[in-house]
């Protein structure tokens, strides 16, 4: 066992559960059911089903046994039946841009790929809802949208890979949660098919309202599930009308807790942006090397800040958050031109990519990268973050978004190399704890997946018990994505 390997028992991301053969009865009814186009078996077809865009599933990948690919909640049905009659698991998976292993098979089994269902099925702009599948990717869903002047307004950064369903899976928020909310705040019922195989829907069968107060709110216990409790096979989203204006205020400190402060004096001053990001002096750095053409000015945190709206009312809000930011800083910047407000917006939307320039020959990895915390405590978070990057001696430029406590802590290593990889395990784990720490928690929007159960128990004390309790009333033989969200003892 190397080093790594080591590591990743230590912390409790692996191993997952127990592995047993496949039933050849069971790949033969799937055979049957699905045909020669919509089941994969072969190991260079299985390989691309065994990782996400995690760090930990590069490096503990798990392989399915058999993907399936189905058009119909009832193809759904039949192959949950077969993984309930042979006690497999079962893998709901859509997009795999995830940071957690949510889709990957710990133990194999079957992993379904719901990426053709993936229609629009009604969109109902009098009512605000549009009716889906899970498999649509959300650019693609907000691109038959935004024609119609509508958008589903959640915005993870990777709308161009995310499905509305595994948006869903995730509860994933983005840049514009601090407004907006999360995914939850817009699903109206999901067609949801159960580890037995019957159907339900949440939020009333057959209502069209945007609000209600009948039964458990099962709706919410289904979103965030990370596909261990059913899978979503249809989805009713309310949306929103797209604000014709929009303007971007920027500006520059020499100190993150003037950074902090500006965040607390904007909600103070009765203002809520759409978006209000954070980029540190590192993150910053890294964008001038990727982007040279922004030219950013060196300082400890940057802040963008958008506003939303008619437009005399975009650039008054806008006016006043400026006059706001200039008793902290006299570095600020506003804008309503939609040219202008793309090249600022530039600075943010490239800092993924811009993060791999930290540190030559190296390369980005997901670990501790989705903490969030109190707002009061966002610079005193950001500052500890660097000390434990350089404890370590790990490469990280940090950004997040403040306006909801989200914090991103981008790692950059070169993953060849075990002692490198060993450190920012070790870096990863002391960012969860920090975490806690501070009020906050180990995941704002990417999820848990196999990445984070051993911090449950600590962030939820007794209610772990009443989530277990959920998870085998609703999966009483544990074949629903196994080893994932929440520890089972079983």
């Amino acid at each position: 066992m190397t080093q790594t390997e080591r590591r990743i028992e230590e912390t409790g991301s692996a191993p997952g559960p127990e592995r047993k053969p496949f039933p050849p009865a069971a790949l033969q009814e799937l055979q049957d059911r699905f045909g020669p186009d919509r089941i994969l078996t072969a190991e260079w077809d299985l390989i691309a089903y065994s990782y996400d865009a995690s760090f930990s599933s590069a490096l503990r990948p798990g392989m399915p046994d058999v993907v399936v690919q189905p058009d119909t909640t009832e193809d759904v049905v039949f192959a949950v039946q077969v993984a309930a009659k042979y006690r497999v698991p079962i893998i709901p998976r859509a997009g795999a841009s995830a940071m957690t292993g949510g889709s990957v098979p710990r133990a194999g089994g079957i992993t379904l790929d719901l990426r053709r269902m993936n229609k629009v099925l009604e969109v109902d702009l009098d009512n605000l809802q549009v009716l889906c599948e899970p498999g649509i990717i959300h650019d693609t869903l907000n691109a038959q949208l935004l024609p119609l002047g509508f958008s589903l307004p959640v915005d993870p950064g990777s709308t161009k890979m995310a499905t509305v369903g595994g948006m869903v899976a995730n509860n994933s928020c983005g840049m514009r949660a601090v407004r907006y909310g999360s995914t939850l705040h817009y699903i109206l019922g999901l067609e949801i098919v159960l580890a037995s195989g019957d159907i339900i829907w949440t939020g009333s069968a057959n209502s069209k309202a945007l609000q209600s107060a009948s039964g458990m709110n099962l709706t919410g216990l289904f979103c965030g599930s990370e596909g261990t409790l059913g899978v979503i096979t249809k989805l009713r989203m309310k949306i929103l009308p797209r604000s014709p204006a929009r303007g971007v205020v920027t500006t520059f400190f020499d100190r993150l807790e003037d950074a902090g402060e500006a965040t607390r004096q904007i909600f103070r001053g009765g203002i809520i942006p759409s978006a209000l990001e954070l980029m540190d002096r590192a993150a910053i750095q890294a964008v001038n090397k990727y982007r040279p053409d922004l030219a950013l000015p060196d300082a400890a945190a940057m802040l963008l800040i958008e506003i939303e709206g008619l437009p005399a009312g975009v650039a008054e809000t806008a006016q006043a958050v400026a006059k706001i930011l200039a008793t902290l800083s006299p570095r600020v910047e506003w804008s309503d031109d939609p040219q202008r407000v793309a090249t600022l917006w530039q600075a943010r939307s490239v800092m993924g990519a811009a993060a791999g320039t930290v540190k030559p020959h190296a390369t980005r990895v997901a670990t501790g990268e989705d903490i969030a915390v109190p707002i009061s405590r966002m610079p005193e978070t950001l500052g500890q973050i660097a000390l434990i990057a350089e404890k370590w001696g790990v490469g990280c430029t940090t950004y997040g978004h403040i306006g909801s406590g989200n914090v991103h802590s981008a790692f950059v290593i070169d993953p060849r190399n075990d002692d490198e990889v060993d450190r920012v395990l070790k870096a990863s784990e002391e960012i969860h704890e920090l975490a806690l720490a501070m009020g906050g928690t180990v995941t704002g929007e990417h999820g848990v997946g196999f990445v984070r159960p051993q911090y449950m128990a600590q962030e939820h004390g007794a209610a772990l018990s009443v989530m277990q309790a959920i998870k085998r009333a609703l999966d009483p033989l544990g074949i629903m994505n196994p080893g994932k969200l929440i520890p089972m003892e079983d």
